[in-house]
C-alpha cells in the first residue's frame, strides 16, 4: 500500500497547488489514501464547508486538522457531519467531530488514520501518549487494520520524537504537521515505523510560514502591532508532504518526503 500525506495548508494559494498537485501525482503513481492537513486552508485559519468539500471531490480521502480546528465558528457542526474530516482525537471529550478515521481501499485493506495534537508550547489538551495507548488497544495494526498513520500536530520536535519512539513499531507512520517547515529526517525507526518531524507547509514560501511579511514581522517588533490581523501570503505556492510505502504486515518499507513547484527550491550559491 502507498499513503501521500501533505502538510498544512495555507490559504486559497496552498489549497490549489495541493488539488492541481494531487490530480497529477495519482495520474503518474499508484496511491491507496490520499490524507490533507488542512487546518490553516479557509484564509490562514481553520477550514470551511465548502472548501471539505471541494478537497473531498478532488480525491482527498482523509482531512487533518489542528490548533486551528474550530476557527471558523460558523462551520462547527461539519465536524459531527463528516467523518473523513478528522480533528485532534486528544481534545476533551464532548468536543464536536471525530478524532479517526478508517479509510477502506479499493481491495478492501483498512488505513486508521489518527489525528493528535501536542501540549507543550500549546494550549492544554488531553495526553496524546495515552489517548493514542488507549486506541490502540481497540485498533491493533495488522489485526484489526492494515495501516495505522499518525499526523501528529505539535510544536516541540522532542515531543514529537518521544511520541515516535514510544509507538515505534505499534503504527505504520507518525508524521509531524504545525510547524511549516519541512524536515530532512526521514526514517524508518528501529520497530518498523516511518517518522518524519515536520511535512512542511502547501503555501507560499515567500512569507512568514504562508503569511504575508508585513503585519507577521509587526507582530514581533511593535507591542502595538502585536495582534496585527494575519493574511495568508498569495504567491506561487509550494507543496511540501510526504510518501509513505507499507508492507504486508503494516510496517513501513519506505518513506520520502516530496516537494513540488512554488518558491521553495534548492539553494544556490550566489
Amino acid at each position: 500500500m502507498r499513503v501521500l500525506f501533505l502538510g498544512d495548508t495555507v490559504g486559497q494559494s496552498g489549497r490549489e497547488a495541493v488539488i492541481s498537485f494531487i490530480n497529477g501525482f495519482k495520474a503518474e503513481k499508484h496511491v491507496d489514501c490520499i490524507i490533507v492537513n488542512a487546518e490553516n486552508i479557509a484564509h490562514g485559519f481553520g477550514i470551511r464547508a465548502n472548501i471539505s468539500n471541494k478537497l473531498l471531490e478532488s480525491g482527498v480521502d482523509v482531512i487533518t486538522m489542528g490548533n486551528h480546528t474550530f476557527d471558523q465558528k460558523d462551520d462547527i457542526q461539519l465536524f459531527d457531519q463528516e467523518k473523513r474530516l478528522v480533528r485532534p482525537a486528544n481534545y476533551p471529550k464532548g468536543t464536536p467531530g471525530h478524532g479517526f478515521y478508517i479509510h477502506e481501499t479499493a481491495d478492501g485493506k483498512k488505513i486508521m488514520v489518527v489525528n493528535l495534537i501536542g501540549r507543550v508550547f500549546m494550549e492544554q489538551n488531553d495526553d496524546p501518549f495515552q489517548c493514542m495507548d488507549m486506541l490502540l488497544k481497540t485498533y491493533k495494526l495488522g489485526t484489526t487494520v492494515d495501516a495505522i498513520f499518525v499526523d501528529f500536530h505539535a510544536e516541540a520536535t522532542a515531543e514529537k520524537v518521544a511520541f515516535a519512539r514510544f509507538f515505534d513499531g505499534r503504527v505504520t507512520a507518525i508524521v509531524g504537521t504545525h510547524t511549516h517547515v519541512p524536515t530532512a529526517d526521514a526514517q524508518i525507526l528501529n520497530n518498523g515505523t516511518g517518522y518524519l518531524s515536520d511535512a512542511g507547509m502547501c503555501g507560499d514560501y515567500n512569507s512568514v510560514i504562508g503569511m504575508e511579511e508585513e503585519n507577521s514581522i509587526l507582530r514581533f517588533t511593535s507591542k502595538v502591532h502585536m495582534y496585527a490581523r494575519l493574511t495568508p501570503a498569495s504567491g506561487s505556492a509550494t507543496v511540501c508532504g510526504v510518501v509513505v510505502d507499507i508492507g504486508e504486515s503494516g510496517k513501513c518499507t519506505n518513506i520520502s518526503t516530496i516537494r513540488s513547484g512554488g518558491f521553495l527550491r534548492e539553494q544556490k550559491s550566489c
